[in-house]
């Protein structure tokens, strides 16, 4: 039994040997003579599981097993998928399904939240980026892969799944219940003109027709009287490749490198450039960013902060810089390799560094006051409108006038209450009031 095992491994191991000498022409014979030795220690392994192990197994099963952890022992976007899970991400990728709406991996071997998606289940519930997960339902995350993770986090619509994490900037542990949704991912939100031509896109996460849709919004702030752009891309985990240099190229000159790749063979090693033929190059431009901001929006931080294009505010981004590519198997199942890592236009690596802003501005919540306040500070300062006192009343019933005009609606909320928001604006005024006077 043992020596069938052996031959047929060797078979499967001379295919990947053959593979790579057509890849790179040159193999160093020592390493392969390795690469036998190694082989033969598993197949061993392999035969004696199935001759003595307390219960029959089924020799698929043990080469999932091994596959399984020979690709988590990578890195933690490297995984083996058997068939029904390749099957899943193929649905997974028509950006309609049914989950939590959060974006996860694994960094510092916890399973880590990236980035909660706006307007799902879970951004509702109050999940926040960085938070790491250590339970869910009852087991706990310990050792868990991220593929047996989102196995368990997904499930029927309707169904809630209870997720226990652990907030590290509160030192406490949170339990959260969240009913899950038909996750419909809208790319681009809240397109509007904020004050003095100054407008304002918020970018959720980069899918298929998102530079279409950024065109769209453009177009539509232009007629407004756009001069100055605020490019929202907080807790965007990121998305497609290709979509994010789409989204880069609008905000930079033709032939400019927006981000390269780099791997270990040179087919790996890619450049990808603007080409768009209408770039907006001469309005000012502020880019946020935030812990929750990876991957593709990342590479449009670090080419516009390479280039000086924009200023990047707000908080350090995650730091997801890792190309994943998709290569399916004979009997329906694929590996998720990870094969290349980003490279901003100044040669500088995302993955595990992140992209640091210009200015560092860290989230702070906003609280309107209460009713008693209001009235309490206008007795206390016994403030005067035209020679008149002003009755307490009066001023909170200014401010709830106020609060009820469209912009201050759901819809368009009042920027004024986010104060990473409200510095871009001051930024941007800034610059306007600097070009005006050098004139």
């Amino acid at each position: 039994m043992r020596r069938k095992i052996f031959i047929v491994l060797t078979a499967v191991a001379g295919i990947f040997i053959i593979t790579k000498f057509a890849v790179s022409g040159n193999s160093d014979k020592k390493k392969n003579n390795d690469l036998f030795k190694q082989v033969e220690l598993f197949s061993d392994t392999l035969a004696i599981i199935q001759s003595d192990y307390v219960d029959e197994i089924k020799p698929k099963d043990l080469i999932y097993g091994a596959l399984k952890g020979m690709l988590s022992s990578l890195d933690p976007h490297s995984q083996f998928m058997d068939p029904d899970t390749y099957n899943e991400l193929k649905v997974d990728t028509e950006g309609k399904f049914g989950g939590l709406g959060i974006e996860i991996t694994v960094k510092d071997g916890l399973l880590t939240v990236v980035s909660p998606i706006e307007d799902t289940p879970a951004w509702k519930a109050g999940l926040k980026a960085k938070d790491r997960i250590v339970k869910i339902n009852n087991d706990l995350t310990r050792d868990m892969t991220l593929t047996d993770a989102v196995k368990k986090l997904r499930g029927k619509v309707g169904e809630s799944v209870t997720i226990t994490v652990l907030r590290e900037s509160e030192k406490k542990l949170l339990e959260f219940k969240i009913v899950r949704g038909v996750i419909k991912i809208q790319d681009i939100k809240g397109a509007r003109i904020l004050e003095d031509g100054i407008g304002y896109i918020r970018l959720v996460e980069f899918r298929e027709n998102t530079a279409q849709d950024m065109d769209k919004a453009l177009d539509k702030l232009k007629k407004s009287g756009l001069n100055a752009i605020i490019l929202d891309l907080r807790n965007n985990p990121g998305g497609l490749l290709d979509s994010a240099v789409e989204v880069s190229e609008r905000f930079l000159k033709k032939g400019k490198i927006i981000v390269s790749t780099k791997g270990r063979i040179v087919s790996q090693n890619m450049e990808f450039t603007a080409g768009y033929s209408k770039p907006i190059l001469d309005m000012p431009m502020v880019v946020l960013i935030n812990e929750g901001s990876a991957s593709g929006s990342e590479i449009v931080a670090g080419a516009m902060k390479d280039y000086n294009r924009a200023i990047i505010l707000g908080v350090k981004s995650f730091g997801k810089g890792s190309v994943q590519t998709i290569i399916p198997l004979t009997d329906g199942s694929a590996l998720r390799l990870t094969t290349s890592k980003y490279f901003t236009p100044a040669n500088k690596m995302i993955h595990g560094i992140g992209i640091f802003p210009d200015i560092t501005v860290e989230e702070a919540k906003v609280t309107p006051l209460n009713k008693d306040d209001i009235i309490s500070e206008a007795k206390d300062n016994k403030e005067t409108k035209e020679g008149k006192e002003v009755k307490p009343q009066e001023i909170f019933d200014q401010i709830e006038n106020k609060e009820k005009k469209p912009e201050d609606s759901e819809e368009e909320p009042n920027y004024k209450m986010d104060n990473q928001l409200s510095r871009a604006v001051d930024v941007l005024k800034g610059i306007k009031i600097y070009k005006t006077s050098t004139k």
